[in-house]
């Protein structure tokens, strides 16, 4: 993933996009999120602290309320295209096998679910989750952003102590 992200922020840059856009425009994709534009901001372009971590989570919470607001929708006209159907069975299925820990939980557990940044979670698959599972809307994107939060600390910190040990 760091040879993704690399490339990703060397073929922005090169093309006269500042530093903060690249930031952001990494976190705001789907899988690489906040924790991998921390990983940008203050491994790859020593950015600082406080403005690194704002732009990231900035980035990383700007597509929640439109995926909790409009998800289902889509995915039921996605569903009408012979094409596309399977795949968006294969995303609702797949997704949904982690809701054990919201069962079990409840709102906290999306809270977990999104706070430990770990592969597969995060604000995209915890809206996409919250949104399958007909959670309250507003809470949901509370405790995304409070799960993004944490995740950004973690990735703040783990960003920072590997710049640390690699320069």
């Amino acid at each position: 993933m760091h040879e993704v992200v690399t490339t990703l922020q060397e073929f922005l840059s090169s093309h006269g996009i500042p530093d903060w856009l690249v930031v952001f425009i990494i976190s705001l994709c789907p899988i690489l999120e906040c924790r991998l534009g921390m990983f940008t901001a203050f491994s790859l372009l020593q950015m600082n602290l406080f403005a690194g971590f704002a732009i990231s989570f900035l980035g990383n919470i700007l597509p929640i309320p439109f995926i909790l607001l409009l998800i289902n929708k889509i995915f039921e006209w996605m569903k009408k295209i012979p094409v596309i159907k399977k795949p968006i069975i294969w995303l609702e299925e797949k997704t949904l096998k982690k809701r054990d820990k919201i069962d079990k939980y409840g709102i906290w557990g999306l809270l977990l679910f999104v706070a430990i940044p770990l592969p597969g979670t995060g604000a995209w698959t915890g809206s996409l989750l919250a949104s399958l599972l007909h959670l309250d809307r507003k809470k949901s994107f509370g405790v995304i952003c409070v799960g993004v939060l944490c995740a950004g600390i973690i990735m703040t910190v783990l960003s920072n102590v590997f710049n640390l040990a690699v320069f």
